[in-house]
């Protein structure tokens, strides 16, 4: 199948997921993970009705966006590092993968300087994995609580990357871990913060994620093919 047909079979699972959950489907924000897809297919996928789009590197979203896209939101996913802050902002509408105080700050002292406030999701790694990027459970509602304090960024909600297990039900702990700290921060009314937002689930469990309360969902493989 090609991209479009991609994007409607998983448009179908994701509204299946909802049903199954007593969802409304429209709640649950599909993000097309773009990382090596050439501008061409993601405009296929706009055209099929992606209304947004995520990147995993700034350099690599610089070069695509240069060549215009159609109207589309656009979410950093991956790892951001200091010193590409002031380009990420320049780049993209939301920053999803917030994983230290050091880095809020320097997107703060950057937005703050440029006049803008940037919806951010802080990163939380669910899964105790050393390879992962993000905040140990134990410490995030402390991080966030810090966070509200910060200028030009608003906390919008919270990210976790699952563990990658072949069976979607063994990775059903990390979303739930996750929608816990998303109810604990809610009930800890921090000012300034809003817990809108769940991002989790892939390709691989995506459908899962869903069940657990997910809002936004990170789709690539299942829309672009493998990499």
């Amino acid at each position: 199948m090609g991209v479009r047909e991609n994007v409607l079979q998983v448009v179908a699972r994701i509204e299946d997921a909802a049903d199954r959950a007593f969802r409304d489907p429209s709640d649950v924000r599909l993000v097309a993970v773009t990382k090596t897809v050439e501008p061409d297919s993601i405009v296929e996928a706009i055209e099929a009705g992606v209304t947004c789009v995520g990147e995993n590197r700034v350099q690599e979203a610089e070069r695509k966006f240069a060549h215009g896209l159609p109207p589309v939101e656009k979410h950093l996913i991956g790892h951001l590092q200091t010193n590409k802050v002031a380009k990420a902002l320049e780049l993209f509408d939301m920053i999803e993968s917030v994983d230290s105080p050091r880095l809020a700050a320097e997107i703060s002292r950057r937005a703050e300087a440029g006049g803008r406030t940037i919806d951010v999701l802080v990163e939380v790694n669910t899964s105790s994995e050393d390879s992962k990027h993000g905040f140990e459970p134990g410490e995030t509602v402390e991080a966030v609580s810090e966070m509200a304090d910060l200028k030009g960024l608003r906390v919008v909600g919270l990210m976790t990357v699952g563990a990658f297990l072949p069976d979607p039900e063994d990775v059903r702990p990390c979303f739930r871990a996750l929608r816990g700290l998303r109810d604990a921060i809610e009930e800890a009314v921090i000012p300034g913060v809003s817990m809108d937002h769940l991002s989790m689930g892939m390709t691989n469990d995506f459908e899962v994620a869903i069940e657990e309360g997910s809002t936004i969902v990170r789709v690539g493989r299942a829309i672009f093919g493998e990499r």
